[in-house]
């Protein structure tokens, strides 16, 4: 047994909550992580004394830095003791650029990624090689970093809150260095058949697993992806998976309001006020993520326009994406087709005093909150999602009762219930019909949905969403 550490409270994930950027002059400077999630777990880790993050370095700045930290522990740098405050610790592990590389981009974002959002073209994919066995030998390395990390650091009878598929396997190795700390996983993606998982090898698919009951709570987003890992539990290792937990992650309505009433975002509405006029807006925030579904999205929304004409030039489909995964040859291509089809669209159905689609990709948060304000149609199509925040962001956001066109494969479909116009993410028809019938929602309706639905949006917001698992681990031993 590893000998414990002094930390109470510990989160695991890979990205942290800072990151390291190179400035003008070429110095280091060290940012702090936003966002609801990490804002949460940042609230709960600097209530508690002692706490540490144990996070990836990602970057070789980061790696550089994380070397010449005592034990890791960057907070105990001057460069970022200034951003943290002293309100907790973290660890940043300097794991080697090729594991980290082989970890994320070849198992954790090339496998589990799509195995959980059942991405894959299975005629030709997946094939798991010797190279892919390689790629996997990375992955338990990267995940046995941070068991040591995390075994050293805990507290005798600590909570380890263990967070997404990067890091599935942690949890078994933690149990075995430190039988007596506290774990929970919580996985934010969806998850699938039994059947489906196991296009995994046999081997592989029983590690995961095993490595996810290693801890005492598992979370997920909404039943549906719950009582699917209780079945591949099952299936995979014959285990009852007795400590699967249902966590619905909302958003914090007053962070979002924040966020969207600075002035960076009131210069963008009215950008957008000037082109749009007193047209219908759908408004999409998304990334060029593959699961994300943003093609047939596109194609949903030509389909509107070629069979619904009475909407021309009284409609306007606003969507901002972030680029997504860039390194990876199929997020370049995808990014790329999606471009050439919000081209189509406009060739075909613009004119001169019509912009039918206003498409951008780039990396400018104002522009995205300016777009929720100014919706009439939050638009969500995933393939999959283990919840999908953007859209409770939406419809907390948006200044128009906004109606909701929402993938029946999110968790959030599940939070949102009949409010929302649920779609099958693969029906462009269907999906062109929804949006024509979100556009026709009678004011007085789409207020009484919209309300119902804000109110479920704000249910767990991230600090009270993180408090929930914690107590769900229960009281220290002794």
């Amino acid at each position: 047994m590893t000998a414990p550490g002094r930390a109470p409270l510990l989160v695991a994930s890979n990205r942290g909550p800072l990151t390291v950027v190179a400035v003008e002059d070429g110095d280091d400077e060290v940012r702090r992580g936003g966002g609801g999630l990490v804002s949460g777990m940042q609230a709960a880790l600097s209530a508690t004394p002692e706490a540490v993050w144990v996070c990836a370095a990602l970057n070789e700045r980061e790696r550089a830095l994380a070397r010449q930290a005592p034990n890791g522990r960057v907070s105990e740098l001057p460069l970022v003791a200034d951003a943290l405050h002293g309100d907790f610790d973290v660890r940043m592990l300097p794991i080697d650029a090729q594991t980290f590389r082989n970890a994320y981009n070849g198992v954790a974002n090339s496998t589990l990624w799509f195995v959980l959002h059942q991405l894959y073209d299975l005629p030709t994919s997946p094939s798991f090689d010797a190279a892919w066995r390689r790629q996997w030998a990375s992955y338990v390395r990267y995940n046995r970093a941070f068991a040591e990390a995390l075994a050293a650091e805990a507290a005798p009878d600590a909570a380890v809150m263990v967070q997404d598929y990067h890091l599935f396997l942690v949890p078994r190795m933690l149990r075995e260095l430190r039988a007596d700390v506290r774990i929970g996983h919580f996985t934010h993606t969806p998850w699938v058949t039994p059947e489906y998982f196991t296009t995994l090898p046999d081997d592989i698919a029983a590690a995961v697993v095993d490595g996810m009951l290693g801890a005492d709570v598992i979370g997920f987003h909404t039943e549906r992806w719950a009582s699917l890992f209780r079945d591949t539990a099952q299936a995979v290792t014959g285990a009852t998976a007795s400590g699967v937990r249902v966590f619905p992650l909302g958003t914090d309505a007053d962070e979002m309001h924040k966020l969207a009433g600075r002035r960076s975002v009131d210069s963008e509405l009215r950008v957008l006020h000037d082109v749009v006029g007193d047209r219908s807006v759908i408004g999409r925030v998304d990334r060029t993520e593959l699961s994300k579904n943003v093609w047939r999205g596109l194609l949903a929304y030509r389909e509107l326009l070629r069979t619904r004409p009475e909407w021309h030039g009284r409609v306007v489909h606003a969507v901002y994406n972030n680029p997504s995964r860039e390194d990876l040859p199929a997020y370049r291509e995808y990014t790329a087709r999606i471009e050439r089809l919000a081209q189509e669209i406009d060739d075909e159905f613009g004119t001169e005093d019509w912009t039918p689609l206003l498409f951008d990709i780039g990396d400018d948060y104002p522009a995205a909150l300016a777009i929720l304000r100014r919706s009439d149609v939050v638009f969500v199509n995933s393939v999959r999602d283990g919840m999908n925040l953007v859209v409770l962001e939406g419809l907390v956001l948006s200044e128009r009762n906004p109606a909701v066109v929402l993938s029946r494969e999110t968790g959030a479909a599940e939070v949102l219930g009949d409010d929302a116009f649920t779609v099958n993410p693969f029906d462009v028809g269907a999906t062109a019909a929804a949006l024509h019938e979100a556009l026709l929602l009678p004011p007085d309706e789409r207020a009484e949905r919209a309300d119902r639905m804000r109110t479920a949006a704000v249910r767990l917001p991230p600090i009270p969403w993180f408090e929930a698992q914690l107590e769900a681990l229960g009281p220290k031993s002794r």
